[in-house]
């Protein structure tokens, strides 16, 4: 059965061109420029129209309320500042001044009655602390609300000051001391100076007024900024609230509801039509979802119509099966005994009547003879390819070594008429159908050594390496070659590159192989690249899986 490999072939193998088919592409669930249905409700407002006007009218609060927070902070932190450090220095620099005005008296009586430079410096300092006390005073006071009225009276107490050192301590300190005061002196020294000291008392109790002031002031400013922290606080509160309830409103309640329709739908309600009501973009989502739901529905209705009629075919399929089995049985035995006979009688036909037959009639017998044994071989090989796959007993591992022998065996006629050299390597344990596997060895054995070369015995070589999860195999020869360009060709049934006159076969050998190593989960080939003239012959590769065994 061994055939179909070629060599030089008679005439140019026709060349198919084959377009790429174009990746099939399943049509949009919605058209191209098809419009969603008029949307209603919410549904007309999208949502970045809600949380854009949304943003803005919640930005605007929220800067208004922390502007007016921040103005009464400030003014609070203004009336703290002109309290603690304005109002207060002035109230302890009027002691201060009150203390130099009385230590001037005092140090200018006691110069008078006792002498001394040491009292004139005494009065001298004190001269020096009020002026810098009023200094300090007036600055501390400038800019101050009210405090102009203090000004004024603390001028009035430095002049009543000043008239007292001028007409009577800074004379005294020019003089002698130590001799002390008459009394019409002392009198007059003691009503100027009872006059410059009743200032004093307008003085402090201005300031205890602009103190009361000034608290008052850091009391209403802390109120109001309280007020105002609370009410921004309030306002960001509600915002808060009232995102939240936008949000739950526009976006978690729609969400949530496509959910449920679309979990729904997932369990198996298909008929459930998707209705949110919600913004416009989750609308469209729920009306594509939709589309979607109705797009499934027919296709699940297409593929249940297709299944049906591929279990029709299927059916039609294994009745064809049964007719071509049955076909196949009747080939092998009711049309085989009709050849035979045709194929006897003509030779019976020659022996009686060869005499009398002349060499056109004996060549026509002949033709008739050769005629019924090719249909004999023709309906044999046929029945080998049909048979694989479906009279199969595979078996978990076959020792290949002891498969090839085998081959090698039916074919031990042939290998010691031509002398051909086959040389096999040592090869694994695979799963397979044992018969089938034989029939691949010896068909590209038994190829290898038909389709030699006159001028030199043929050699053949298997091998065998592992590659990733299979065996790849090799049947190398040094027959007459072949060309790549028929590489395909040659595993086709009935494809023949040879006349029968110069090579005996049917044209199914190759065929039959690609069909067994396809059975057994592998895949065959040709070798890609012409060996040349120096070293002719054909190399096939085949793959088989490994075995588990082997993993």
């Amino acid at each position: 059965m061994a055939d179909g490999e070629p060599g030089q072939a008679p005439e140019e193998a026709p060349e198919e061109a084959e377009d790429a088919a174009p990746e099939a592409l399943a049509p949009p669930v919605l058209p191209e420029g098809a419009e969603l249905p008029a949307p209603h409700g919410i549904g007309r407002v999208r949502l970045v129209q809600i949380y854009r006007i949304g943003s803005v009218v919640l930005g605007v609060l929220l800067i208004a309320a922390f502007a007016v927070a921040g103005t009464a902070l400030y003014q609070a932190g203004k009336a703290r500042e002109t309290l603690v450090d304005r109002v207060d220095p002035v109230a302890l620099e009027q002691y201060k001044l009150s203390s130099a005005i009385a230590a001037q008296d005092t140090a200018i009586r006691r110069y008078t009655e006792e002498g001394g430079a040491d009292r004139i410096t005494e009065y001298r300092a004190a001269v020096a602390q009020e002026g810098t006390s009023a200094a300090t005073m007036r600055r501390l006071l400038a800019g101050v609300p009210d405090g102009a009225r203090v000004i004024r009276l603390l001028d009035q107490v430095t002049a009543g000051s000043r008239e007292w050192r001028a007409r009577f301590a800074d004379r005294i300190a020019a003089g002698g001391g130590g001799a002390g005061l008459s009394g019409g002196q002392s009198r007059q020294a003691g009503g100027l100076f009872d006059r410059a000291r009743q200032g004093m008392t307008p003085l402090q109790s201005g300031i205890t007024t602009l103190h009361d002031h000034a608290s008052g002031r850091l009391r209403d400013r802390a109120n109001a900024a309280l007020w105002s922290v609370g009410a921004a606080l309030v306002i960001a509160a509600v915002a808060v609230i009232a995102l939240a309830l936008v949000i739950r409103r526009t976006v978690v309640r729609p969400v949530a509801s496509l959910g449920e329709q679309v979990r729904e739908v997932a369990q198996g309600d298909f008929a459930h039509r998707l209705d949110v009501s919600g913004p416009a973009e989750i609308n469209e989502l729920a009306m594509i979802i939709d589309a979607m739901r109705r797009r499934i529905i027919d296709e699940w209705r297409t593929s249940t119509e297709r299944a049906a009629l591929l279990d029709d075919q299927a059916g039609e399929l294994r009745r064809s099966n049964a007719e071509l089995e049955q076909f196949a049985y009747v080939a092998s035995h009711d049309l085989q005994e009709p050849l035979r006979k045709v194929a006897s009688f003509c030779q019976m036909l020659e022996r009686r009547y060869g005499d009398q037959l002349d060499e056109r009639g004996r060549q026509y017998v002949q033709f008739a003879v050769d005629g019924a044994k090719r249909m004999q071989a023709l309906i044999n090989d046929l029945l080998g390819f049909s048979r694989v796959g479906r009279m199969a007993r595979p078996e978990d591992a076959i020792d290949l070594n002891e498969v090839a022998r085998q081959a090698l065996d039916n074919l031990a006629a042939l290998i010691e008429e031509t002398g051909a050299e086959v040389e096999v390597a040592d090869l694994p344990v695979v799963p397979g159908e044992r018969t089938q596997l034989t029939q691949l060895f010896q068909n590209l054995v038994g190829n290898a050594i038909k389709f030699r070369r006159p001028d030199a015995p043929p050699r053949v070589a298997i091998g065998v390496r592992r590659d990733g999860d299979e065996w790849e195999f090799t049947c190398a020869d040094n027959g007459i070659g072949i060309e790549p360009r028929y590489a395909d060709r040659i595993f086709l049934i009935f494809q023949r590159l040879h006349a029968r006159d110069e090579y005996t076969g049917t044209g199914i050998g190759l065929a039959l192989c690609k069909k067994i190593v396809e059975y057994h989960g592998g895949r065959i080939w040709l070798a890609g690249e012409e060996r040349g003239e120096d070293d002719p012959g054909t190399t096939f590769h085949w793959t088989l899986p490994i075995g588990d065994g082997d993993e």
